[in-house]
């Protein structure tokens, strides 16, 4: 598990990449890298607030190396309050 500060989502992985998606740690953030097609499951899903799960790792791998859950949680109003 790890906490981001921020999360940057390019849609501009091509096929040809030999990849699922790509993620990547750039300062105290996440980016991951998704094909095109995946993005707009992505924006659909932010936009109805459901949970949505990205596999990382190379297409031909038996395993993947990653998940990136995006997982909508309570509202907590007392988070880092004052």
């Amino acid at each position: 598990v790890t906490g981001a500060s921020f999360f940057v989502f390019s849609g501009a992985l091509k096929s040809s990449s030999g990849y699922l998606a790509k993620s990547s740690i750039v300062e105290d953030g996440v980016m991951v890298q998704i094909p095109a097609e995946k993005m707009d499951s992505l924006r659909q899903a932010l936009k109805e607030m459901k949970d949505f799960t990205i596999t990382c790792g190379k297409v031909d791998a038996e395993d993947p190396q990653e998940h990136v859950h995006i997982q909508w949680v309570e509202d907590d109003k007392n988070f880092s309050k004052g």
